[in-house]
């Protein structure tokens, strides 16, 4: 079937005869009629906070106490980012690989890659015996060679990044143009430690979770279980609300050099002030005395903190002053930079983590309901987010930085077999509508020293392990094949595990202490981590 009709823009919204019109914040999102939009934000305890001056450093005392604070660049973490891609994206087949029991190069039947948007002459594995046609193990993960979202990461990153990169995939099942997917994991991040200098966690919308789908009810709860700032995210969505999240104020104007010497007085006397107080009184509360004086002194600190480490003024947090990330040299070029607000919003999102300033961030990227009877607006869409991956990938190498990177999409698309012959096209198969059973989600993990190693003592059990579950012939997922491939709840939960198996084996047996039997006994926990730790549970600042 010849397509002739002019492919849609990326950012042009998706009209669907088989919708009811947007009624939601999520489905105007999920179907690109909305963008996010910024909002200022402060942090620090009375937004006591230094500006662009000459400042003293952190008193050596008070250095000492970051720790007990947990006041640090990232609280010695690898920096996690996910990509929430609204409106059922797909993900596998026609760009990551799945397979059947086996593992990706356990290959499907033809039948299973026309549903999946790959016809026939396309398909991993042709007639010819060559198992590695239409295959691109690049980035360690198999892609589809003509993968979009690999075009998209290969013109981000360089050799390098792509050398020390691996990931894997987890065939599962999501409901359909919903809003009640708990895919998002980032509470279990907070919870397993990843924090910031400045907050906890980031997300590109004013939401709970802080991107378009929701995080389970469990991670939230423990979250709030903790002895720690509430973690629900800050919304960033543009450079501004980077800069915004440092107030100024007028302190240093007034006191010059002596600010941060002044800001370490006021911690002290706060301590010894909170202990006569505490001392003095019977408190009918019953008030716990170690934590009022840790609240009172962490709080007065971190505001000198941020007046030691911001005396250049909040410049330092905005991508667009960062020649990473901007310019001649940078991921974007300024033409790129100023015409698209994905690349300005991922950019303010990696920025944040990457360096430390966020323990994790959400970038929720709009318009992935593309299901429109053809094929050339999901490979365009598909391609920009592949660009936003890289771009993440790779300023974690420029900055020497370790990083997880994990995608998902709330719900599928599939195809009937019917080709998009346009240029953008591609000669491939048409998204005709939604379908759970093709969902998919992966992550991606690069190690600045070496490229992440998979477990299993040969290539085979290694292959196997890049794979969590699996799906049959057909190409649908087996509901049975792991815990996630049909709970979002533990489809998170395996995200996290994962995330914490990168912080060495002691990090695994955590998990299990802290989430206990939802995925399985320890045993079968352990057959759900795919990479050996890459970090010896904290990382360089």
């Amino acid at each position: 079937m010849k397509k002739t009709n002019k492919p849609l823009a990326p950012d042009a919204p998706l009209f669907h005869a088989d919708h009811r019109r947007p009624r939601t914040r999520r489905e105007f999102i999920s179907q690109g009629f909305m963008m996010g939009t910024g909002a200022v934000v402060g942090t620090s305890l009375f937004s006591m906070i230094a500006p662009d001056s000459a400042l003293a450093a952190l008193a050596d005392d008070l250095e000492a106490a970051k720790d007990a604070c947990n006041i640090s660049e990232g609280a010695g973490k690898i920096p996690f980012i996910c990509f929430d891609l609204a409106g059922g994206a797909n993900i596998a087949g026609s760009n990551v690989l799945v397979g059947k029991q086996g593992g990706q190069l356990d290959l499907l039947n033809t039948s299973g890659y026309s549903r999946q948007g790959l016809p026939g002459d396309i398909i991993p594995g042709l007639p010819s015996g060559d198992s590695t046609d239409s295959i691109d193990r690049s980035l360690g993960l198999a892609f589809h060679s003509d993968s979009a979202f690999l075009r998209g990461i290969n013109l981000s990153i360089s050799p390098e990044t792509a050398a020390n990169t691996s990931g894997a995939v987890i065939p599962s099942r999501s409901d359909n143009d919903t809003g009640n997917n708990p895919h998002n994991p980032m509470y279990g991040i907070g919870v397993a430690g990843a924090n910031g200098s400045l907050l906890p966690l980031i997300g590109s919308r004013s939401s709970e979770s802080g991107g378009n789908s929701m995080a389970p009810s469990k991670m939230i709860g423990m979250a709030a279980g903790l002895d720690s700032p509430v973690l629900r995210p800050t919304k960033i969505d543009r450079p501004s609300d980077a800069t915004g999240l440092v107030d100024t104020g007028q302190l240093t104007a007034l006191l010059g050099d002596d600010a941060v010497s002044v800001m370490e007085t006021i911690t002290r006397l706060s301590e010894t002030k909170a202990g006569k107080i505490l001392t003095d009184t019977n408190d009918p509360l019953d008030v716990n005395e170690n934590n009022v004086r840790r609240i009172i002194k962490c709080g007065y600190l971190k505001s000198a903190v941020i007046a030691d480490d911001f005396k250049d003024g909040p410049s330092v947090l905005n991508p667009e002053e960062d020649d990473n990330i901007v310019g001649d040299a940078g991921i974007f070029s300024q033409a790129e930079w100023d015409s698209d607000g994905e690349f300005r919003k991922t950019g303010s999102v990696m920025k944040l983590v990457i360096d430390g300033r966020a323990g994790a961030g959400t970038i929720t990227m709009g318009g992935y309901d593309y299901h429109t009877g053809d094929r050339s607006t999901g490979e365009i869409r598909d391609e920009r987010a592949g660009r936003c991956m890289g771009a993440c990938l790779e300023y974690a190498r420029r900055q020497g930085k370790p990083l997880m990177m994990y995608v998902f999409s709330d719900g599928s698309v599939a195809s009937n077999g019917a080709i998009d012959s346009s240029d953008a096209g591609r000669n491939k198969g048409v998204w005709t509508g939604d379908n759970s059973s093709t969902g998919a989600a992966f992550f991606l993990v690069y190690n600045p020293t070496a490229k992440p190693v998979l477990k299993g003592n040969n290539e085979d059990e290694q292959l196997a392990r890049q794979q969590i579950g699996y799906m049959d012939s057909n190409g649908a997922v087996q509901t049975g094949s792991s815990p996630a491939a049909n709970n979002p709840n533990l489809l998170a939960q395996t995200v996290v595990l994962n995330y914490m198996a990168l912080h060495g084996e002691d990090e695994q047996s955590r998990f299990f202490d802290l989430f206990g039997t939802d995925l399985g006994s320890q045993e079968t926990q352990a057959g759900l981590v795919a990479f050996d730790g890459i970090v010896n549970v904290t990382i360089p600042t």
